[in-house]
C-alpha cells in the first residue's frame, strides 16, 4: 500500500519538531494562549452543565430538548465556520478574539440576568446555546490561524500539544467546579463564574502581541472578489490529499462517535446499571489518557511522521468504540473504563497530528479559510449523530446502533490507510 507522505517542510522547517520546546514554554505570548484555553475551558464546561440543567431542572425539557440544545452548539459552528475563517484573515486578529470573547460574557451573562427578572424561558436558552457556540467556533478558528503567526514553525507540535494540555485541564477541573456551583448557588449564578473565566479569557488574549492586529498580504485584499475569498480555502484543502482525507475521515469518525456519545450516559446507567462513582471513574480514566496523549504526541509522531501518527490513532480510537456496545456482553465497569481510556489517548494524538499538518500545508494568508472549512466540516456532523442516534435508539435500542456508530467510525478512519 502506498505510504502518504508528511507534508514537504519549507527550509525554514527543517529542524525537527520539538527542539525549539524550551524557548516555547518561557515565550510570554504562547504562555498568554496557555492561560487563555484554560480559562475559556473552564468556562465553556460551566456554561454547557449549567444550561443543560437549567433546562432539564427549572424548564421541563425532555431528552429530544436537551439534544437540541446540545445540537444548537455545534451548528452555528458547522454554518459559519467557512466564513469565520475569511473574516479571520481579514481581521485584526487580537482585536477579534478580545471582541469575541466580551460578547460571549454578555450572551452568557443574559441567562442570571433574565432569571433575576423572572423571564428565562426554553427560546432564551436555545438561543443563548447557538449564539455562544458561533463566538466558541468564530474564537477556534481565529486562534488556529494565530498559532503559527506565534510561534515558529518547528515548534508547531509542541505547540498544539501543550494547548491541548492547557485546554485538557480546564475540561478536568470545569465540570467538577460547575458542579459545586451549581449544587451551592443554583445552576443560572454558576454563569457568572462562567464569565469571570470568559473576562479572564479576554484580558489574556488583550495582553497577545499588537503585530497580530495586521492582517497577512494585507494587499492583496481589494483584488479577490468575495467568492474568490471564500473558495480560497476550500481550493487548499481539494488540492491537498492529506487535508482531503482528514476532512472525510473526521467528518465520518464524528458523525459515528456523536452517536456513541449522546448515548453513553443514558446506555451506562440504565442498561449497565453503573454507580455513580463507576461513571465518574469511567470518564476520569478519559482525562487521564487525554494527558497522557498529550505528553506522547509529539514525540510519537516525530518519531514515526505525521501522516503515519494520524492514520494510526484513527484506526485506534475507532476500534476503542467497539467497546462500547461489547461492555453489554460481561462485565460493563472494565470495558468502559478500557475505552475511555484507549479512546482517549488515541483520539488526542490523532487531533494533535491532524491539526498541526493542516498549519504546516497552509499558506499563512489562507490559515483561517482553511481552518474554517475543516472546521465546518468536522463539527457539522456531530450534532447529526447525536440526533440520528437517539431516534435510532429508540427504535431499534442501545446496542445496535452503537455497534452501528463504532463501525461508521472504522469506516471513516479506513479513509487514511486508501491508497
Amino acid at each position: 500500500m502506498e505510504q502518504q507522505p508528511d507534508p514537504p517542510p519549507p527550509s525554514a522547517r527543517t529542524r525537527p519538531p520539538g527542539t525549539g520546546q524550551p524557548r516555547l514554554l518561557r515565550h510570554r505570548p504562547f504562555a498568554l494562549l496557555c492561560g487563555e484555553q484554560i480559562a475559556s475551558s473552564v468556562g465553556r464546561q460551566v456554561t454547557t452543565l449549567a444550561l443543560a440543567l437549567l433546562a432539564v431542572t427549572r424548564l421541563g425539557a425532555g431528552p429530544f430538548g436537551t439534544s437540541a440544545l446540545m445540537a444548537l452548539s455545534y451548528l452555528p459552528g458547522a454554518l459559519l465556520s467557512p466564513f469565520a475563517g475569511v473574516l479571520v484573515d481579514r481581521a485584526r486578529l487580537r482585536g477579534l478574539t478580545v471582541l469575541l470573547t466580551v460578547l460571549q460574557v454578555l450572551v452568557v451573562g443574559s441567562v442570571p440576568v433574565a432569571d433575576a427578572l423572572g423571564r428565562l424561558g426554553l427560546p432564551q436558552l436555545y438561543l443563548v446555546a447557538t449564539a455562544s457556540g458561533a463566538l466558541t467556533s468564530m474564537l477556534a478558528v481565529a486562534l488556529q490561524a494565530a498559532l503559527p503567526r506565534v510561534v515558529r514553525p518547528e515548534q508547531l507540535l509542541s505547540a498544539n500539544s501543550a494547548l491541548t494540555g492547557a485546554r485538557t485541564t480546564g475540561q478536568i477541573g470545569g465540570p467538577a467546579l460547575g458542579g459545586v456551583l451549581v449544587g451551592l448557588t443554583g445552576a443560572s449564578t454558576a454563569l457568572l463564574a462562567a464569565c469571570v473565566a470568559y473576562g479572564i479569557e479576554a484580558l489574556l488574549l488583550l495582553g497577545l502581541p499588537a503585530t497580530l492586529n495586521s492582517p497577512v498580504q494585507q494587499a492583496r485584499r481589494e483584488k479577490e472578489s468575495r467568492t474568490a475569498v471564500l473558495r480560497a480555502g476550500l481550493e487548499v484543502v481539494r488540492g491537498e490529499r492529506l487535508l482531503r482525507r482528514q476532512v472525510l475521515a473526521g467528518a465520518g469518525f464524528n458523525l459515528g462517535s456523536g452517536a456513541a456519545d449522546a448515548l453513553f450516559v443514558l446506555y451506562a446507567t440504565r442498561d449497565l446499571g453503573l454507580p455513580a462513582w463507576q461513571l465518574g471513574t469511567v470518564y476520569a480514566a478519559f482525562s487521564v489518557a487525554t494527558v497522557l496523549g498529550v505528553l506522547l504526541a509529539g514525540r510519537f509522531a516525530a518519531t514515526i511522521g505525521l501522516a503515519a501518527a494520524t492514520r494510526i490513532c484513527a484506526v485506534v480510537a475507532a476500534l476503542a468504540i467497539f467497546l462500547i456496545p461489547g461492555a453489554s456482553l460481561g462485565p460493563g465497569f472494565p470495558a468502559l473504563l478500557a475505552y475511555q481510556f484507549v479512546f482517549g489517548l488515541a483520539a488526542t494524538v490523532w487531533a494533535i497530528s491532524m491539526t498541526t499538518t493542516q498549519q504546516l500545508i497552509t499558506p499563512p494568508e489562507l490559515q483561517g479559510r482553511v481552518a474554517g472549512v475543516l472546521q465546518a466540516a468536522l463539527i457539522g456532523t456531530v450534532p447529526i449523530g447525536a440526533l440520528g442516534g437517539g431516534a435510532l435508539a429508540a427504535w431499534l435500542g442501545n446496542v445496535p446502533v452503537l455497534t452501528g456508530a463504532a463501525t461508521v467510525a472504522l469506516l471513516a478512519a479506513a479513509c487514511l490507510w486508501l491508497p
